[in-house]
């Protein structure tokens, strides 16, 4: 259906993985099976979804997909802070990180709405056509 690889949104995902990969080396040993494993698996999730999703049949089955990676931002956005708060990231990674993952979200709800503005249209144009 779409070619992932030109989505803004994925691409930037990406970029958020490698920079959660970076920062997150630091982390205490202690939490390499904890907090470490929980935000790079839920930071990988984000443009996992959006790949996976680009190869369904239907707009409704992609926006599944997408909701999934929207979910796991909201997820991320969590680890940050508690991150910031036990001290395993500085206020300025943190706030970075933050703000660079709330434009993927933006950027994703972007594209929830579109194609479901796109739904909606077809299906009015369907109505109207019986």
């Amino acid at each position: 259906m779409y070619r992932f690889e030109k989505l803004e949104v994925w691409k930037k995902a990406m970029d958020f993985c490698e920079l959660i990969y970076q920062k997150s080396k630091i982390f205490p040993k202690t939490e390499v099976y904890g907090l470490t494993s929980q935000i790079r698996r839920a930071t990988t999730s984000i443009p996992l979804n959006i790949a996976e999703g680009s190869a369904c049949r239907t707009k409704k089955e992609f926006t599944q997909f997408l909701t999934i990676a929207l979910r796991s931002q909201y997820e991320v956005v969590t680890i940050i802070e508690l991150c910031y708060r036990l001290n395993f990231l500085l206020k300025a990674d943190s706030d970075l990180l933050q703000d660079k993952l709330a434009e993927i979200g933006r950027l994703l709800q972007g594209l929830i709405n579109s194609l479901n503005s796109k739904v909606v249209t077809n299906n009015q144009q369907l109505e109207t056509k019986n």
